[in-house]
């Protein structure tokens, strides 16, 4: 079999994006929580920031020193930036500024609380800022944080200082003794061999009391100022934050960004087909049709100027043209689990259809649990066709007691097999009288068209696949999961059957009763004619509502177990 895989091509591309952004749109309510809460976000932060006002001062960090002017001066590798910067921020420095504003003890952490400290790359500079709800007090507690850390580094500069001068001056003190000893004792010494010895030792303590001394005095020269104010606080003249339209802009910016990211992660993990594609992959067949919203619960052939008939008879056309359909011309519509509506209504517009190219078309209904179709159609049992007749079946063994005639309008009619209630539903199903009610489409010009309940609520049409062969799989891709359309594949596979497509629909979230008009049909017993009300006045018939083009519409209504 040759390789009828096409590769991706590069131009491709651009679709495949339009297609996944179209996905994110489905979920509009993701998207649109995620920009309430960015603009939510963006307008607190507006209104805080409002009543915030902020004071900002700069220093130049530089180690101690006795000449500022040596060009071999490396205060960036004294003086570690981020060691100075958590100084800065340390409680000492707020406890310092909190004396010198009058604060008490327990204000101090909310002192400390409105301080950053910020040192720009590359630089010795400590950047203070704070922010405070008035404008003077941000000012003068700016000016007080950084005066506080300024007088603590000096002091602790101080305090290392006079530890080494006191350590130096203990040095100093024992051998200057010693030299004051030894000096008295070479007044006595007469000259010699020991007085030169002596001298010797002499020379040695005082060149350790001038290194010492030299040290000394070195550090007593060190100017101790450990950074120099470049710029002091101010007063601000206006708030610090960014205002309320930039924020709102700005939380809207990012309430997009996280709606587009949830979105994209709710479509990453939801179950549901997220396109044609995904249902494609899942049934290993094509989606030969997508019905209009709305359309899946009217009987719309035989109106010109409608949609879904359009498309239905594109699905007819497709199958009619599939080889694996028209060897044998019988298909099984089904749908995934829940209500039978959608593949009932597949079903008959397909018939419907057909008979509108000139097949003589047989619809069975093999929902025998709640079967309902000949109420909600207009059906007769005159003048029934030949090709439409079975043979005697025993009796209890379905397909009924006969066949009726469906009028469709324009587009002609079929044959209709409905549905009845039996004790046994296995068992009739695949009975002999069903066989040959599946046979007729032997015949060359006939088309069989089968509709039964769902394939994961129950096993009715499973039991029909051998026989039937094609299956039409009908689902809502938002109500339906690709574990489930996967399931349905390996099951009628299993079955003997063949997977032709999928007809996928969208109905209004209220429900499908709601998208098609309601009318009440009586079931006609065999051979009584099509009666029709008359109706009191010349207005249209209300049993079949005129389009805007004077063709009738058969509907579709949900009969539930109380109607009948």
């Amino acid at each position: 079999m040759a390789d009828t895989h096409v590769p991706v091509r590069g131009e491709d591309e651009p679709e495949q994006l339009r297609e996944q952004f179209r996905q994110l749109l489905r979920y509009r309510w993701v998207i649109g929580t995620g920009v309430g809460v960015g603009l939510l976000a963006g307008a607190w932060l507006g209104i805080t920031g409002a009543d915030s006002y902020a004071a900002t001062t700069d220093i130049v960090l530089r180690a101690p020193t006795s000449d500022p002017f040596a060009p071999t001066l490396a205060t960036d590798k004294a003086v570690n930036m981020g060691s100075e910067r958590q100084t800065a921020l340390s409680r000492k420095v707020a406890e310092g500024a909190a004396k010198r504003l009058g604060m008490g003890a327990d204000e101090i952490d909310r002192l400390q609380h409105g301080l950053q400290v910020t040192n720009p790359p590359q630089t010795l500079v400590l950047h203070f800022t704070y922010s405070a709800s008035d404008p003077k007090e941000a000012a003068r507690r700016a000016n007080a944080l950084t005066q506080s850390y300024i007088d603590l580094r000096k002091q602790q500069w101080e305090s290392v200082r006079g530890s080494m001068l006191k350590s130096l001056q203990g040095q100093l003190d024992p051998v200057a003794k010693q030299n004051d000893e030894l000096s008295q004792r070479l007044k006595q010494l007469p000259n010699g061999s020991a007085a030169d010895s002596a001298y010797a030792v002499q020379a040695n303590l005082l060149n350790r009391i001038t290194d010492l001394r030299g040290k000394i005095t070195s550090l007593k020269a060190l100017d101790m100022t450990p950074a120099n104010v470049i710029r002091n606080a101010t007063v601000p003249t206006s708030s610090d934050g960014p205002g309320l339209p930039l924020s709102l802009g700005l939380g809207g910016l990012v309430g997009v960004g996280l709606g587009l990211l949830g979105a994209w992660v709710r479509l990453v993990f939801d179950p549901a087909p997220r396109s044609a594609g995904d249902v494609v992959r899942a049934v290993r067949g094509p989606v030969l049709g997508a019905l209009p919203r709305g359309s899946a619960g009217t009987l719309v052939v035989g109106r010109t100027d409608s949609r879904a008939a359009e498309e239905y008879r594109s699905i007819a056309f497709r199958l009619a043209y599939d080889e694996r359909f028209a060897d044998r011309r019988r298909l099984l519509v089904v749908a995934p689990r829940g209500s039978i509506e959608s593949s009932v209504a597949v079903a008959v517009n397909l018939a419907a259809s057909f008979a509108e190219t000139g097949k003589n078309v047989l619809l069975v209904e093999a929902d025998l649990r709640t079967p309902s179709l000949s109420e909600r159609l207009d059906v007769s049992a005159a003048s029934r066709p030949r090709w439409s007749r079975t043979g005697e079946h025993a009796e209890g063994e379905w397909p009924g007691r006969g066949q009726l005639v469906v009028d469709a309008g324009e587009s002609g009619a079929f044959g209709l097999v409905p549905g009845e209630r039996v004790r046994n539903v296995p068992r009739v199903l695949t009975s002999a009288a069903t066989t040959r009610l599946i046979a007729e489409a032997d015949d060359p010009n006939a088309t069989v068209v089968v509709v039964a309940p769902p394939v994961l609520a129950y096993a009715d049409a499973l039991a029909l696949v051998d026989r039937v062969d094609g299956v039409l799989i009908v689902c809502d891709p938002r109500t339906v999961h690709r574990a489930d359309l996967v399931r349905i594949r390996e099951l009628i596979v299993g079955a003997g059957g063949t997977v032709l497509g999928a007809v996928t629909h969208t109905e209004p979230r209220q429900g499908r009763a709601a998208t098609a008009p309601r009318r009440d049909k009586r079931r006609r017993g065999a051979g009584s004619p099509a009666a029709r009300p008359t109706p009191p006045s010349p207005r249209p018939e209300p049993e079949q509502p005129l389009d805007g083009d004077g063709s009738t519409t058969i509907t579709l209504r949900a009969v539930h177990s109380g109607d009948r």
